[in-house]
């Protein structure tokens, strides 16, 4: 007698099971989303215990057939599929004919649907995947799902449960989910009696947002829209400045369906790039529409996992537009508004003129500051106005400084040299020397260089033009060394001096490593570096990458590497430390490509040429540096993502004195 035979259709039921109903959530998903197929506009999910005592999954959508409310508890039973080729046409979210059986199998089920408008309906029960009833009853248009006792009959999953709030956050969880896939129908979520979720379904996602995340994570969102021969993309993505601590916040919706896409979501931070501090992500809810041709959503049971087929064009695009929202922002943080009084109006207190100048000019006449109203000082040679325009026209504005006459004092730049040993020297602007004189910069590009930094910039991140005007400011001073305050008509605005100088240096950096061949240079001595026995195969293996860089590195053997030159922008004096701390990124990472490399020796190198905290600066340097940061590309965060710009609006300080109720 033959040992192999079929399983009996109960027990290959519950195995199916064991792939699509993983826990409560799961049920909930698959209920859920044959209501979204029904065209329901109104769907409510009760569940008491965490689902594992009772899920209620009611609809107003188009209902089941009378005789096809039996057919639908059998294995791969569905209305959506035909025939082979509308596996590649999947428009629908449930299709593969698992769900019901499989949740039926595995605990006691209800159905109470009607597709007609007489009040007509079916009356179903079903436990353990056994038919306890089938008969007529009066039910409203929709369906009405009642799953009870889930695991009953398998106490061995039953018994791998987590605690009753971690499978409701899974729950909760997925229902966010696909109220913001869908903000055109009503959902509303209960636990034991509580409301957890309530939205609208007047197609606004906005609103979604906030009640999901709250109104401030709303007011945050950026809206996002784009299109190309194959992909439509919409929905709303964070300000920087607004992140969370994992993932858990980036939603992407394809063709309706919520999905999750290692790839997808690298895409997304990618196009953040040096905006986001480290460990940090946004809050993202991205639709994204294309032909379904283009999709594979059978690769799992569970739908979650999908498959593209242009997959790098694909992120390409998603990166870039992403890319290409944030840098038509200005995006300076400002302190959370605070609400009006109850009634909505705003008490403003009498302002008192507090008029100092005569007072500040009789006692020190070289100290006078124009006031943040006064117009009529835009030249540099007034030696507090900061005129900031957009890149280009600051780098031409900068050539022709020699011309201007502004000189500063022989006292402001003592002890200057060590300070700003930077790549783009701010004494010698500051002073009204082009640094492009220096020979070592002779025949190179430079990023003050007008036409150079406008094709960079392109080549980079897009059209300079779409970059927003960095505003307008007068300096007031330096705080504890690390900040400067500065003002305009608006408000208030504390800098980090550290974080603008690293900024205007990434940038620099960034450039020349694009050809850090051609700037290296021969080496009186060689700097030796030393690694262990393990380190140095690896090393030997990795020489080419650090030319890519212009370090030239040969093995002297043993565990002893010499470099022989490297480029003559490195930080001067910490020329051994960045190439050490390379060869450590280099060893640690598994697969290197040349823009990682290249963005990663540029921040290193940015880091250790920028000016630290408690480091005084003079008033013409001030000025010199937020010149510079106003030149940037992306003048709004240090290349790890921390913010360099803060603003306190008038308004804000006005309700911080009590001037404003």
């Amino acid at each position: 007698m033959g040992k192999i035979r079929i399983l009996d259709e109960h027990i290959a039921n519950q195995i199916a099971a064991g792939e699509v109903v993983e826990r409560p959530a799961s049920v909930v998903k698959e209920l859920v989303e044959n209501a979204i197929d029904a065209g329901s506009t109104k769907i409510d999910v009760t569940i008491d215990e965490g689902g594992l005592d009772s899920i209620r999954v009611t609809d107003n959508g188009a209902g089941i057939d009378p005789e096809d409310c039996e057919t639908a508890f059998y294995r791969h039973a569905t209305s959506k599929i035909t025939e082979g080729r509308d596996l590649f046409q999947i428009t629908s979210l449930g299709f593969r004919g698992e769900a019901l059986p499989s949740i039926a199998a595995v605990a006691k089920v209800r159905l109470v649907t009607s597709n007609a408008a007489d009040g007509r309906g079916k009356l179903l029960e079903i436990e353990g995947g056994n038919l306890r009833k089938n008969e007529d009853t009066a039910a409203p248009r929709g369906t009405d799902f009642l799953v009870r006792e889930l695991f009953f009959n398998t106490p061995a999953r039953l018994k791998y449960m987590k605690t009753i709030q971690t499978e409701l956050g899974h729950i909760s969880d997925y229902m966010y989910r696909l109220a913001l896939s869908r903000p055109n129908i009503a959902f509303t979520l209960r636990h034991n009696g509580n409301s957890l979720l309530q939205t609208l379904g007047n197609g606004d996602a906005l609103q979604v947002i906030a009640a999901i995340y709250g109104t401030q994570s709303a007011k945050a969102m950026l809206p996002l829209e784009a299109e190309n021969m194959d992909y439509t993309l919409s929905g709303f993505v964070s300000k920087p400045d607004y992140t969370r601590a994992n993932r858990n916040a980036m939603s992407l919706i394809v063709n309706g369906r919520y999905i999750r896409n290692y790839g997808l979501m690298q895409a997304i931070l990618r196009g953040y790039h040096t905006l986001l501090p480290i460990n940090r992500f946004p809050l993202v809810v991205l639709q994204l529409s294309m032909h379904p041709s283009l999709i594979d959503v059978n690769v799992h049971p569970s739908k979650l996992e999908v498959r593209f087929s242009k997959e790098q064009e694909l992120f390409a695009f998603i990166e870039e537009e992403v890319r290409r929202l944030l840098q038509q922002q200005v995006l300076i943080p400002q302190p959370a508004k605070q609400s009006l009084g109850k009634n909505g109006n705003a008490f403003i207190q009498e302002q008192l003129q507090f008029s100092a100048s005569r007072m500040d000019e009789e006692t020190n006449p070289d100290s006078k500051q124009p006031s943040v109203h006064d117009h009529s000082h835009h030249g540099r040679d007034d030696g507090a106005r900061i005129p900031l325009p957009e890149p280009s026209a600051w780098n031409e504005q900068a050539a022709g400084s020699t011309t201007s006459g502004a000189v500063m004092p022989s006292r402001t730049y003592e002890g200057a040299a060590e300070r700003f040993s930077s790549p783009i020297p701010m004494r010698e602007t500051a002073a009204g020397a082009d640094y492009r004189s220096d020979k070592r910069f002779e025949g190179r590009s430079s990023i003050r260089n007008p036409e150079v930094t406008q094709g960079w910039l392109e080549a980079v991140s897009g059209p300079a033009a779409q970059i927003p005007p960095f505003p307008e400011l007068t300096l007031i001073g330096q705080h504890h060394g690390t900040y400067l305050i500065a003002q305009n008509d608006t408000g208030l605005y504390l800098i980090d001096q550290h974080a603008a100088h690293e900024r205007i240096n990434y940038e620099y950096y960034y450039e020349q490593f694009g050809n850090p061949a051609d700037a290296s240079q021969e080496l009186l001595l060689p700097i030796t570096l030393e690694f262990t026995p393990a380190e140095a195969e690896k090393v030997k293996d990795r020489l080419h990458w650090f030319e890519k860089v212009g370090v030239y590195m040969e093995h002297f053997g043993g565990q002893t590497f010499l470099v022989r030159s490297h480029p003559f922008w490195f930080p001067k004096g910490d020329e051994q430390e960045l190439i050490e701390e390379m060869a450590e990124w280099v060893l640690s990472e598994r697969s290197i490509d040349i823009a990682k490399l290249r963005e990663t020796s540029s921040i290193m190198c940015s880091c250790k040429a920028s000016i630290k905290a408690n480091q005084k600066l003079t008033d013409q340097e001030a000025m010199t540096l937020i010149s510079r940061l106003a030149a940037c590309r992306q003048p709004y965060t240090c290349p790890h993502g921390r913010p360099i710009v803060i603003s306190f609006s008038a308004y804000d300080l006005e309700k911080m004195f009590k001037r404003v109720m």
